[in-house]
């Protein structure tokens, strides 16, 4: 009904590589990633948001597969369009930072990793109003575990007290992830 180049069909196939990545066939599941990148950059043209998740699809692959390398490049692919596209100030954008930012961390490039994640914090605590927001509280805790892995401990408590300071605020005491927080303040 659609014809192999509508964005539903795009989207269909691309639900098709995520079950085939769940499965560990990452192979399978890059080819068709990367098919349906080609897919909507003949529809969307290159300046399109599915067209930055698409790459941040292929990176997410290429993370699976063990090969940061072609993780940071589909990443920072993401990054460039969802910034000239969306603007500095979106979700999406801080998402691409704080993916680039893991992969900094998988490669021990602390420095990197936390630039970052800084970024994605500034530009959250930007749009969520402060430092009330469950989002705001991930990347302290994200912050918190590059510090912690660097090996800057009164850093990383810093930012772990804040993380867990605002899931207080926003889920009460008793939640999952303020016990969670809890727990990793008292190892």
């Amino acid at each position: 009904m659609f014809g192999s180049e509508h964005l539903d069909v795009a989207k269909t196939r691309e639900n098709m590589a995520m079950i085939y990545k769940k499965q560990g066939h990452h192979d399978q599941a890059l080819e068709i990633y990367k098919s349906v990148l080609e897919t909507k950059i003949r529809v969307c043209g290159h300046e399109h948001p599915d067209v930055a998740t698409s790459f941040n699809n292929i990176g997410v692959v290429h993370r699976k597969k063990g090969d940061l390398e072609n993780t940071l490049v589909q990443y920072q692919k993401a990054l460039e369009i969802r910034t000239r596209v969306l603007g500095s100030e979106h979700p999406d954008v801080a998402k691409s930072y704080n993916n680039i930012a893991n992969v900094y961390d998988n490669q021990d490039k602390y420095e990197e990793a936390l630039e970052m994640h800084m970024k994605s914090l500034d530009i959250k605590t930007r749009i969520y109003g402060g430092d009330d927001h469950p989002d705001v509280a991930t990347s302290f805790n994200n912050i918190r575990a590059a510090y912690e892995k660097k090996g800057d401990l009164e850093n990383a408590l810093v930012q772990h007290q804040k993380a867990l300071e605002i899931r207080t605020r926003v889920f009460g005491a008793d939640h999952p992830l303020t016990k969670k927080s809890e727990r990793l303040a008292a190892q």
